[in-house]
């Protein structure tokens, strides 16, 4: 059996180290959700731009639920490798921006700790549309949400995205510290004035002094993030240990192609990201409205139709020559829907995701893009629907995509086999009997903030919905894709 990755020393030929001396580089960034996703892109910024530029912003990581994150990258002095798979084969990169890793569960009190910490500039964030606490239809604070509902019951001892930040941010103001620049990287519209309005309702109701501090001083640039990162398997793991020679609990898979873009405004100061290809704007929002519903979109209508059809990767969808065309077809209409945007070929585009939705190395789990679709529907989907509907333009690709989803919510293939649908309104959308159609459909439709008005108000939507879900319901999934793509 091989070492542990502990070090850089020994690593096999081929592997790209740090370009810097890491105990040269303190920390300046906070980071919330530390899983896969931030290891392949923004950790991999960092690193590109502490070997470009050094300064003293490595990253302190914080995992909100589980230990096994911290746990791993302690063992490993914070390193980890990074495989960058393209057609072409696969990179090796062993990451060093790490400085330290901790878990809310064990170390709750260093993480409080180093959100307070003068160094500490910025808190990025990676914690899904979910881990937020988000109200959709107020833009406030779901009390019914579990951190949420916790943290308002104490306020002292947070355990959620926005109790740590609201008390974070009110213990620094006491010390005379500058406030830290919020940086939210999750797949969220105008994600920066997302979690703005999350803070200011907080703090409305557990510190309301802090209202008009949080409102005028605290930054919040909106970000665009975007790299396919499957989640990690044993292949993970082996082809790491293979190509570095040491094994490595923490490695991740990622595509070679990477987009970040972002607001620039940080007051206290930022690590240069544009040494690692980072785009600074000063409006994020067109660009984040492409990839929400052009990739996006695309990603969770071939979710929903690919799993139920059988396909386990994105890549196995993609040579679903029925599939393909539909996924196509989705980008197209999706494209439709946005306002031109310079220096952008929506067809380029589209013909560089279908492309990197190919890549026969990705193990992009259908099943994994499924997940928590309340949370993405509404950005991903239902958005462009309503620019449709608004423009009388074609609704089939967003009802297909729609219908999709609802077919997915009865938790069972069309063999019976059970699934569970990872959301967090599962209670609400799970139905334990055998209904219509019509019926799921508008039981569905009519779930508190969830669909805009103008959907659920549309007799066009609704029949356009019902008919290509009773079809998935009554044919099987394979049939309604194929039948689809017949019909585009």
């Amino acid at each position: 059996m091989s070492a542990r990755l502990t070090s850089i020393d020994g690593l096999k030929p081929g592997v790209v180290l740090p370009g810097y001396d890491r105990d040269a580089h303190g920390a300046g960034i906070v980071h919330i959700g530390l899983g896969a996703f931030h290891k392949a892109h923004q950790a991999v910024y960092t690193d590109d731009a502490l070997a470009a530029r050094g300064g003293d912003w490595r990253i302190i990581g914080v995992s909100l639920r589980s230990t096994a994150p911290a746990e791993d990258l302690t063992a490993q002095d914070d390193l980890y490798t990074l495989l960058e798979r393209s057609v072409d084969g696969t990179v090796p990169r062993v990451i060093g921006a790490l400085h330290y890793a901790l878990s809310m569960q064990t170390n709750a009190t260093a993480v409080r700790a180093a959100l307070c910490a003068e160094e500490t500039k910025i808190v990025t964030l990676t914690v899904t549309e979910k881990g937020y606490g988000i109200d959709r239809t107020t833009g406030g604070i779901d009390r019914a949400h579990p951190a949420i509902a916790a943290d308002l019951a104490t306020p002292e001892a947070p355990q959620g995205v926005a109790g740590l930040l609201v008390r974070a941010l009110g213990r620094r103001r006491a010390k005379g510290l500058a406030p830290f620049t919020v940086l939210c990287c999750d797949n969220l519209p105008e994600n920066g004035k997302m979690v703005r309005s999350l803070l200011i309702d907080h703090a409305r109701q557990v510190a309301p002094e802090l209202v008009e501090h949080i409102a005028t001083e605290v930054a919040f640039p909106s970000s665009m993030v975007d790299r396919i990162t499957p989640a990690q398997t044993p292949d993970t793991l082996k082809l790491a240990e293979d190509l570095t020679g040491f094994r490595d609990a923490a490695a991740v898979e990622t595509e070679a192609f990477r987009q970040w873009v972002i607001e620039d405004h940080f007051p206290q100061g930022r690590p240069a990201w544009e040494a690692g290809g980072a785009i600074f704007v000063s409006d994020v929002s067109p660009y984040e409205e492409m990839k929400l519903r052009m990739l996006n979109g695309a990603h969770s209508m071939l979710a929903y139709s690919g799993f139920l059809s059988g396909h386990g990767y994105v890549r196995d969808v993609m040579r679903d020559p029925a599939l393909a065309a539909l996924v196509g077809r989705h980008m197209r209409a999706a494209a439709a829907t946005l306002k031109p945007l310079p220096g952008a070929d929506f067809e380029s585009y589209a013909e560089a995701l279908l492309s990197r939705f190919e890549n026969p190395h990705l193990a992009h789990e259908t099943y994994q893009i499924a997940m928590d679709g309340t949370e993405k529907l509404p950005q991903r989907i239902l958005g462009p629907a309503v620019a449709a509907l608004s423009a009388g333009s074609d609704l089939s690709a967003f009802a297909f995509a729609t219908a999709a989803w609802m077919r997915y919510t009865l938790g069972r293939k069309d063999d019976g086999t059970p699934y569970a649908l990872r959301d967090p309104r599962e209670t609400e959308l799970t139905d334990t009997g055998t209904p219509t159609a019509a019926a799921l459909a508008d039981r569905l439709l009519a779930l508190p903030g969830l669909f805009p008005a103008p959907l659920r108000d549309s007799t066009a939507w609704r029949e356009a919905v019902t008919t290509r879900l009773d079809r998935m319901m009554t044919l099987g999934m394979r049939a309604a894709v194929e039948a689809e793509a017949g019909a585009a």
